[in-house]
């Protein structure tokens, strides 16, 4: 395979973070299901910013948040995704490019601002998120650039992009560029409610080898096979997926590759603040590992970890250096 530039290219929501902490009555009053991410009109942005409390702005989104990780780990990333030329847009394009990442993606000059994600922080740390898509919803296959992906080892995209209709078709023209050039495909889930609107898509992409590499927690893999069984639903994945992992919060990691299966326990966390990103910051030390050409368990060990820094915090990006963090756990980096 030739050399890359980049080691992974992650494609997604390019997101502002609006976060809050909230009691469960606050989700309850304002008819939200606790966990979920609820695509959301500016209308009801505005309405439920305004019922929030004390909010933090940060630049968020999932994929961006794995590349942010990368990075953090020493990676070189690069990233897709749509902001307006408005003052969300700064700030998204000004944070990522300041940890080193590739981000090019013209701004939007005109129609919708900057997609923003309002996330309820309740004091279990579970996180409920309902997003405006504003511009993200503009992103299109003009906006993927062939030679960023091609010089990829790994094209990342998360299953949020399959509900605008332009970024499902920018997703499947990013997909086959990187087939062409020999990349891996990756594809995180995103969220059970996600999967529930595009069970059969989804499959589809797993069981033609569109996507290459899977990424899911417990509840998406249970909405994937509609089964409420953990080993029912795992031994389903493995007959459609030759390289899939399944984050299972604190019980660990399972990692499925060539047949084989690779039980890895979860990092430990002494106090979890904010549950926002874990799976982002998973995706982002596995991948990590894997440009790295680290074997299935490191790999997720490493993601394990990264998950527990951001866990430990407000927040979906690292407060504290990955790299350093994983050498001083005896990771390799």
């Amino acid at each position: 395979m030739a050399e890359t530039k980049y080691d992974v290219v992650g494609i997604g929501n390019a997101i502002v973070d609006v976060i809050a902490r909230a009691e469960d009555d606050f989700l309850v009053n304002e008819k939200l299901v606790k966990g979920s991410m609820n695509l959301i009109d500016e209308d009801r942005a505005g309405t439920l910013y305004n019922a929030m409390g004390a909010a933090t702005e940060m630049s968020g989104g999932s994929g961006a948040n794995t590349i942010a990780g990368l990075a953090s780990f020493g990676g070189r990333g690069a990233f897709f995704g749509k902001v307006a030329q408005d003052g969300l847009g700064g700030v998204f394009s000004h944070d990522i490019r300041a940890l080193g990442v590739h981000f090019e993606t013209p701004a939007l000059t005109a129609g919708p601002s900057t997609a923003r994600c309002l996330v309820m922080v309740t004091p279990d740390g579970e996180r409920t998120m309902n997003t405006f898509l504003g511009a993200c919803q503009m992103f299109g296959p003009d906006d993927v650039d062939e030679d960023v992906v091609a010089q990829s080892s790994v094209l990342y995209m998360e299953g949020y992009l399959w509900d605008p209709p332009q970024a499902k078709k920018a997703f499947v023209h990013a997909a086959a560029i990187a087939k062409r050039h020999g990349r891996q495909v990756a594809l995180t889930l995103s969220d059970s409610f996600c999967v529930d609107r595009y069970r059969a898509e989804f499959l589809d992409l797993i069981r033609s080898e569109t996507v290459t590499l899977l990424f899911g927690n417990e509840s998406e893999l249970h909405a994937l096979y509609e089964t409420a069984d953990f080993d029912t639903a795992l031994a389903a994945l493995e007959k459609d997926c030759r390289f899939a992992v399944v984050t299972r919060s604190e019980k660990g990691a399972v990692v499925l590759k060539d047949g084989k299966r690779f039980a890895v326990p979860a990092a430990p966390v002494e106090r979890i603040v904010d549950l926002t990103g874990a799976g982002d910051l998973f995706a982002a030390g596995f991948l990590f590992g894997l440009a790295r050409g680290q074997d299935p368990e490191t790999c997720a060990k490493l993601g394990g970890l990264a998950a527990a820094e951001v866990i430990s915090h407000i927040g979906a990006r690292p407060q504290v250096s990955l790299k350093d963090l994983a050498e001083q756990n005896g990771l390799p980096v």
